[in-house]
């Protein structure tokens, strides 16, 4: 998208096109700081949506667009970079500090504006994305080359592969050449397979692709080699994409250091999110701005607010640290160790139960992890009640990352003993309740781009046959087609169905499954009965919730869990004449 500059603005030898959305006066006033090899054209759709409510201003740095290109390499060093910053910010907002918003190597240029005394007082808020400070990142990989920990060695590892380019960036020629022979014109293309987004090769593409390599030349291994400490109180706001192919999230890890008003917010988007995602960076930005400028921070805000003692407390790993997790049936048994599982790695919960003071019991554990967490009493198979939780969770949060539906009761007995209201129960929560959740925040995920992961929880009984469990084995048997019919249908959504199925599990369920054609007293010796039985198996809820987990992670499709589990879906499949047979048998002593 060609776009005309407003103001030419000098900066030492250097002319800067500036470009302007938007009108001036009460309005907050926002800059925009592209990266490589990008102009200010890429922000045009985000600077066009942020203009309702903000005096917007962009620029191309030097050596891009309309701007022109410095004589050596060395005027492209940080302090050159901060300069025109500067210069840009004190002509087009003058009497006020302005939000910086800034992507790949227009947020490391501006990590250095934010943390030296040039711009003091400038600059209100920082929102940075997918460009690291040099200075902070070399910190990061010495800490934990000295480690000498394997994950931590393996995490720099990582980034040096995802950053192979800077290498060839530093051989002479190389870049530039490329770029002149046609890189130019393959690039929309070689976006399009990166990112999934489609871009138009800028007017000054080949340009900018050949001057920006010396932005890397000029400053890489100066800050690498010896780094300072570069601290700020500025306001930033961190957003991560997860999907970014040069940066991995860890590098981000050790930023409260460094910056003590920080809040971290990640997204299912590839690196130039503000192409493929434009309405989610528009709305992040304004959410943080309006706050910085003394609006109340919003719930979502307070979630991706970092503090230092967050860091680890309690936490096995960070590995599903930004993610909002939904689990229904939280109070107890797998509800209540699935919570607690994703909270050690990083995530906040969402507990929802018909019981209230259970799952707020189970909020204060996974509270005592470091994460953040709610109590929400739900009656699942309600479907107002249902409708209210995804409403408030959408307003305060947005899309869930991930939605449990765990919550299920049990009923046993002959059919002809179980009641129509015996059905109506078994039916309302075992199956309706996985049915609202799974279409209430599915369609959310769908609705804001979420690589999702729906988790159905069914049983071996979906799959074992058995003359008294004829309601609770159909309502989990429907559990399991229903989680293979969404699965095919959101494949392309790129939102993953997994269906747990356990096998003889200690939870409370034996202890309050319903017997029915039964006295109280009878009633009473079955659920001991099963409850010794279960116990004597000791398929504890630690080890499905950890198989939820690994479903989440691996994108597994059916998980049964415990041998019991494993060879009844082989026989139901391999032997099914013999599944028939053994559902005439009462297994319960």
């Amino acid at each position: 998208m060609a776009l005309e500059p407003v103001q030419v603005v000098k900066s030492g030898d250097v002319e800067l096109a500036v470009y302007e959305w938007g009108t001036t006066g009460a309005k907050p006033t926002v800059v925009l700081v592209h990266g490589y090899p990008d102009a200010a054209s890429v922000w045009a759709t985000v600077a066009e949506g942020l203009a309702e409510r903000y005096h917007v201003i962009a620029y191309d740095v030097r050596g891009a667009g309309l701007s022109s290109v410095p004589d050596h390499t060395q005027a492209y060093d940080l302090e050159h970079l901060v300069a025109d910053l500067a210069t840009v910010v004190d002509a087009m907002s003058p009497d006020q500090p302005v939000h910086l918003i800034c992507h790949d190597w227009g947020s490391i240029q501006s990590w250095e504006a934010v943390t030296t005394e040039r711009m003091a007082g400038r600059i209100a808020s920082y929102t940075t994305i997918s460009g690291p400070s040099l200075d902070h990142a070399a910190y990061w990989i010495i800490q934990r080359l000295k480690s000498g920990s394997p994950d931590q060695v393996a995490q720099v590892a990582r980034q040096i592969a995802h950053s192979w380019y800077v290498g060839m960036f530093h051989l002479p020629a190389v870049a530039p050449t490329l770029w002149k022979a046609g890189l130019d014109k393959l690039w929309p293309g070689l976006l399009e397979k990166l990112d999934g987004v489609r871009v138009d090769a800028s007017d000054s593409q080949r340009k900018d692709g050949a001057n920006g390599v010396n932005l890397y030349r000029a400053n890489f291994a100066k800050r690498l080699l010896k780094p300072g400490e570069r601290r700020t109180e500025i306001p930033v706001q961190l957003i991560v994409p997860r999907q970014d192919k040069f940066m991995v999230a860890e590098i981000w890890d050790d930023l409260p250091q460094w910056v003590p008003n920080l809040w971290r917010r990640e997204a299912d988007a590839g690196h130039w999110i503000q192409a493929s995602h434009p309405q989610l960076v528009i709305d992040w930005t304004s959410e943080f701005i309006d706050h910085i400028e003394g609006a109340e921070e919003t719930p979502a805000l307070v979630r991706a607010r970092v503090h230092a003692r967050e860091s680890r407390s309690g936490r096995v790993s960070d590995r599903q640290r930004g993610r909002l997790v939904v689990v229904t049936g939280a109070g107890s048994g797998f509800g209540r160790e699935t919570a607690l599982l994703f909270a050690e790695h990083g995530a906040d919960i969402v507990c929802v139960d018909i019981n209230l003071e259970a799952a707020e019991r189970t909020v204060e554990l996974v509270r005592l992890l470091g994460a953040q967490a709610w109590a929400r009493k739900v009656d699942v198979g309600n479907v107002e009640q249902m409708t209210a939780l995804a409403d408030w969770v959408e307003a305060d949060f947005g899309a869930p990352d991930i939605v449990v539906n765990n919550a299920g009761i049990g009923v046993a007995g002959s059919f002809f003993d179980t009641s129509d209201a015996d059905w109506d129960k078994v039916l309302r929560v075992n199956l309706w309740g996985v049915i609202h959740g799974a279409k209430l925040f599915g369609r959310q995920m769908i609705k804001a781009g979420r690589k999702g992961h729906i988790v159905n929880v069914s049983s071996m009984g979906g799959f074992t046959p058995s003359k008294f469990m004829s309601a609770y084995n159909t309502s989990k048997a429907a559990v399991l087609m229903l989680s293979d019919c969404l699965r095919a249908e959101l494949a392309d959504k790129g939102i993953h169905v997994a269906t747990i199925c356990p096998g003889l599990s200690i939870t409370n369920i034996t202890q309050s499954t319903r017997f029915v054609g039964l006295s109280p007293e009878q009633q009473a010796e079955k659920q001991a009965r099963a409850t010794k039985l279960y116990q004597r198996r000791n398929l504890t809820p630690d080890k499905i919730a950890k198989a939820i987990l690994d479903a989440v992670e691996h994108r597994r499709d059916e998980v049964p869990v415990g041998a019991e589990a494993q060879g009844s879906r082989l026989i139901s499949r391999l032997f099914p004449t013999l599944s028939r047979g053994l559902a005439r048998l009462d297994l319960l002593p």
